[in-house]
Order: structure tokens, then C-alpha cells, then sequence
């Protein structure tokens, strides 16, 4: 498993709460807050551009 340094948790309204983290080769990788060990990983801008699109508004349905 890569070393990920995690950010604090990022919580929408009710239990919706996320992290994200990079490692040292550049990578991105997001994961429920409690269960960093299920995660998924993409380029930094890909998943930059999902968390700001969902704290804009355009998928509070997903964090329900």
C-alpha cells in the first residue's frame, strides 16, 4: 500500500465525510473518513475537480 499523507475529513451535511490524500510519487486518493484503507485513486486534478464540483453543489444527491 502507497504512503498517503491524509488532509483532515471534509464533512457535507449528516455522516458525508471524506478525505483526501497524495503520496510522495504525486498521486490523489479520496476515501471515507474511517476507512482510508478502501480508496480510490486518480490524477490530483480529476479528483480536485469531483470534490469541488460536489462541495459547488452539483452532487449533494451522492453525499446523502
Amino acid at each position: 500500500m502507497p504512503e498517503i499523507q491524509w488532509e483532515e475529513p471534509f464533512c457535507g451535511e449528516g455522516n458525508s465525510c471524506f478525505r483526501l490524500g497524495v503520496d510522495d510519487f504525486g498521486n490523489a486518493f479520496i476515501a471515507v473518513n474511517g476507512q482510508e484503507d478502501r480508496f480510490i485513486t486518480d490524477s490530483r486534478d480529476a479528483l480536485r475537480s469531483m470534490i469541488l464540483d460536489i462541495k459547488s453543489g452539483k452532487a449533494d444527491h451522492l453525499l446523502g
